[in-house]
């Protein structure tokens, strides 16, 4: 889901954003007169495929094991249901993103770097993504960056925020596949954010 001051509407993970949405419309209450409004978007399940991008991996890297099609996933957190369906399988799961190219190998969803785009060049709106790295850093965060070049060019290196708390980070919206955001800072009501999908990584 994404919310901007009081209005909210349900995205599913994977579907594609509105065309021609007026993201700039009913800023949210309390925000800084004369500062511009500050929007953070999440990078996986929101811009990038993810669940897609990790059954295309898992599926090729063991053939053999049991795997859950996209349409039975259920929860947030994709390790978990992998390792309900047989033990051992979350580890599997998680050494597909935790391998080299993944992140750089995902695919956009449909519309939404182009609706991101959008957004950024709306007056008096400044766009950032906000993306947390997996624990095993040794490709994570240097694939992200890359992806961001790769579809939004280098002008928009400089719009990327690594944050595995995102309550730390200031700003007005976030959009964002997690149904719960929970950090530090538990008065962040300026940002409120609103599940648009099923799973992520553990």
């Amino acid at each position: 889901m994404i919310r901007l001051g009081g209005w909210c509407a349900l995205r599913p993970r994977g579907a594609a954003f509105p065309a021609g949405r007026r993201w700039g419309a009913g800023w949210p209450a309390g925000r800084e007169c004369g500062r511009a409004l500050r929007v953070l978007v999440d990078m996986d399940g929101v811009l990038a495929d993810f669940e897609g991008g990790f059954l295309r991996k898992f599926r090729a890297r063991f053939p053999d094991q049991p795997f859950i099609a996209l349409e039975d996933r259920r929860g947030f957190w994709l390790s978990e249901q992998y390792g309900l369906l047989q033990p051992g399988l979350s580890e599997k799961a998680i050494s597909i993103w935790e391998s080299e190219n993944f992140f750089l190998d995902l695919e956009p969803l449909p519309g939404a770097v182009e609706a991101v785009k959008q957004m950024a060049n709306l007056e008096n709106t400044d766009v950032f993504i906000c993306t947390s790295p997996t624990k095993m850093y040794k490709y994570c965060p240097y694939e992200k960056y890359a992806w961001v070049e790769k579809h939004f060019g280098s002008d928009f290196l400089d719009h990327i925020v690594l944050a595995t708390d995102k309550t730390v980070v200031s700003a007005d919206l976030l959009i964002d596949d997690r149904p719960d955001i929970t950090g530090k800072w538990p008065t962040a009501g300026a940002v409120t954010t609103l599940p648009t999908g099923t799973g992520k990584p553990a």
